[in-house]
């Protein structure tokens, strides 16, 4: 019989309506005035635990976890983790959260070795996965189904809101599958690895995702290389390096203005158009991809939106998980860079969390943290059936929206 995915509806509370009352559940987390949390849960390769804290009118971060079969129909159970960081406004964002992991799924090949099992043992997860399953160009082919059905989306909304064109969304993904991490990133989230040595009980952050920001040096060369004619292809605009002047990210899913000319005039308002045509696309929405074969060495693994990272070093991360329980440690974590954003500016975290959303963005971005364990003797059993899960984290959009019906 083929597994069928158990869908949680995302937990927050259109941003129209009322608050929340403190701690009040709901399905799949709770939420708390402007944090929403699950504070642990089991997926296919462990446990985690994610929390999301709103500091913009709207909020632009979404992410989820899918846990189950990663193809069609039966086959090995994976974990499939998202960090949606928007920018400009939600729908980017909010669409990735909808499209991106379906698009994958449907693009892994149908893992038919499940209806024998005693020849699956034989091969094992790993060459499975590497043969007829996982690979980068799956994960690639994915992140380009959604980035042009996306402008398809912006093209077909263009006279009626044409401020979509200048909607973007970083997209962080890490995938386990068949014993196998990979880590594709279109932006400037990231993603962070706890691992240890046998017997030892610090642990060592290695960051797993490669992030696509013009205030490293890397990336200004990058663009620089990629669009050798134009002098101004990143400026320094208040002490802030921008493409274009306009954007710190250089990959993302969306900002159609900065990759189709079409869509860079009128009607999209003159300060989101950048003044010289262009013929090919100034920003990116191929991710970086990293692969590791997981070990018995590695530990955790955290996923987060840059509004953590901001306030809070890989090392710094990486020692909260390992010193407090799981359960609860994405909210913590949260609150220690709620804790910072206060102190920065000489004031109180009780004071912070007084702040309504809107303003509460002069003190701190949007937040989004995942914190996914790892089982060694989960992740090297790929065909194991645990229960399917899947959790989305986010605000849904006002009955307004013209995206209400995707």
């Amino acid at each position: 019989m083929v597994g069928v995915m158990k869908i949680v509806r995302p937990c927050f509370r259109p941003v129209t309506g009322r608050r929340a009352e403190d701690g009040l559940p709901c399905r799949g987390g709770r939420v708390d005035g402007l944090l929403w949390y699950k504070d642990l849960g089991r997926h296919a390769n462990g446990e985690f635990s994610m929390a999301v804290v709103q500091a913009n009118s709207l909020l632009e971060d979404q992410c989820q976890i899918e846990s189950g079969p990663m193809g069609r129909g039966l086959g090995p159970h994976g974990t499939f983790v998202g960090v949606y960081d928007g920018h400009g406004g939600p729908e980017a964002a909010r669409y990735v959260n909808e499209h991106l992991f379906q698009n994958f799924r449907s693009t892994v090949p149908s893992p038919l070795p499940l209806l024998f099992p005693e020849i699956f043992d034989k091969v094992g997860g790993e060459a499975f996965s590497e043969q007829k399953g996982m690979s980068t160009d799956v994960i690639l082919k994915a992140f380009s189904e959604t980035e042009e059905d996306f402008l398809s989306l912006v093209r077909k909304h263009w006279f009626i809101k044409p401020q979509m064109a200048a909607v973007g969304s970083c997209c962080l993904v890490g995938i386990i599958f068949g014993g196998q991490l990979y880590i594709a990133n279109a932006g400037d989230s990231r993603a962070v690895l706890g691992t240890s040595e046998r017997g030892i009980k610090d642990v060592t952050a290695v960051q797993m995702s490669a992030e696509h920001n013009a205030g490293i040096e890397s990336v200004r060369e990058e663009l620089h290389s990629l669009h050798p004619e134009d002098s101004q292809i990143v400026l320094l605009k208040h002490n802030v390096w921008r493409v274009k002047g306009v954007i710190q990210v250089s990959r993302s899913i969306g900002d159609a203005y900065l990759k189709k000319a079409e869509f860079n005039r009128e009607p999209l308002l003159a300060k989101f158009r950048v003044p010289r045509p262009f013929t090919k696309p100034i920003l990116s929405a191929e991710p970086s991809i990293i692969t590791h074969k997981l070990s018995s060495r590695d530990q955790f693994l955290i996923f987060a939106s840059d509004g953590l990272w901001e306030h809070m070093t890989n090392q710094q991360a990486v020692d909260m998980v390992n010193s407090y329980p799981r359960n609860g440690i994405a909210r913590r974590l949260i609150k220690a860079a709620l804790k910072q954003a206060a102190k920065k500016r000489e004031m109180r975290y009780t004071d912070l969390k007084k702040i309504d959303r809107g303003v509460r963005r002069h003190f701190h971005d949007d937040i989004t943290v995942i914190v996914l364990f790892l089982d060694a003797t989960l992740i090297s059993k790929s065909s194991s059936r645990g229960s399917p899960l899947s959790i989305k984290g986010g605000i849904p959009f006002p009955v307004s929206s013209p995206l209400q019906s995707f």
